[in-house]
């Protein structure tokens, strides 16, 4: 009997994985700030920077072994070394530290320049598209960010060093996602979160003498909140936001990133007993209504349900746009329809669709 039960067109369940997956990237984020809350009242920034790292490294890299995952391909150790240098390494360990010498508001207000960056870089270096709903979207959440962070601050001062440490903790995500993209073309999700986690624990060696310190008198919580931080919001997240990243662009990714502060309004709530006033709630309705016009698309367009995400196609995006993106394999030779009938003219000459240019 043939079966009749209607199956969704690959290009849709592309879509509907690569938005699963960033879901839980936001989501293990937020509760990072939970457990960093916790963890970082017994451990340096450096040393839960380390540590962090350490543990997700461990996680990693015994899936790889049972996975049988190789080396990354060559071509795609470069951004792979500069986004575990940057992100992996240097964000961390700048934001642990920025964000223990300026107050919440203000730290809300300069971390969260990091998706705008993000779009910029990604319309330069990647030739994202920087449509007007991302745009509006973005201006919105940053908006609500900002509000988030201002309503949950206990009055603290800010720092010409804490706010200069943040800054620089931004810059730094945002150099790190673009630099990702190229390589997710070239090498699995697999090969370059587990390696960017490795270049990322050996920048942060030089703490290790302050991780062995801190782990000798932390409580046990503080050390079972650094474990968590390695193996769910590292480990586990950054797989998953690499995922995602292969299928979009950088721009939508980056924000998407702004339902974190709304999501941490929620599971500070739930889990600190902080009950969120008015001006936090509607921060945190703000980034989401930001997000959710960013990632939405006009109604009526000539586009079809299946066609590629924008930027996705790009000069470094390669083979990113499909649903077996992010395996390093390169594009196969043109196909092209065979069932024209006898004697029909041939086609002219056109550009292959999601055709792949080579780099500058």
């Amino acid at each position: 009997m043939m079966n009749t039960s209607p199956v969704a067109p690959p290009g849709r369940r592309a879509q509907l994985l690569a938005a699963g997956a960033a879901t839980v990237t936001v989501g293990l984020w937020a509760s990072a700030f939970v457990a960093i809350r916790s963890a970082g009242a017994s451990y340096s920034p450096g040393a839960l920077a380390l540590g962090r790292l350490l543990a997700g490294a461990l996680v990693l890299g015994a899936v790889c072994v049972v996975r049988g995952e190789g080396l990354p391909p060559r071509d795609a150790w470069r951004g792979i070394a500069i986004s575990g240098v940057l992100w992996f390494g240097f964000y961390m360990v700048a934001l642990n530290w920025g964000e223990q010498q300026v107050d919440a508001g203000t730290a809300a207000l300069v971390v969260n320049i990091g998706p705008i960056l993000i779009a910029l870089l990604g319309a330069r270096l990647l030739g994202d598209a920087m449509p007007p709903r991302l745009l509006a979207g973005m201006a919105v959440s940053f908006a609500g960010a900002v509000a988030v962070g201002l309503s949950m601050s206990g009055g603290g001062g800010s720092s010409v060093l804490g706010v200069v440490l943040c800054l620089l903790a931004a810059v730094a995500y945002a150099a790190g996602v673009v630099a990702q993209k190229p390589a997710l073309g070239r090498a699995s999700v697999l090969q370059v979160t587990t390696y960017g986690c490795l270049v990322g624990a050996v920048v942060c060696l030089p703490f290790a003498g302050q991780l062995v310190h801190d782990a000798a008198h932390a409580p046990l919580t503080a050390t079972l909140d650094m474990v968590y931080l390695g193996v769910f919001p590292t480990a586990l997240a950054f797989t998953t936001w690499a995922y995602a990243l292969a299928r979009t662009s950088a721009s939508r990714m980056g924000a998407t990133t702004y339902a974190v502060p709304a999501l941490v309004v929620l599971m500070s709530w739930l889990f600190l007993d902080e009950v969120p006033g008015l001006l936090t709630l509607a921060g945190g309705v703000l980034c989401l209504a930001g997000v959710a016009v960013s990632r939405s698309r006009p109604r009526g367009g000539p586009a079809s349900a299946s066609a590629p995400e924008p930027g996705a196609a790009g000069p470094d995006a390669g083979p990113d746009a499909g649903p077996d993106a992010g395996h390093g394999t390169a594009p196969g030779p043109a196909r092209t329809a065979a069932t024209a009938p006898a004697g029909a003219p041939a086609p002219t000459s056109a550009p292959e669709p999601g055709k792949r240019t080579e780099q500058p």
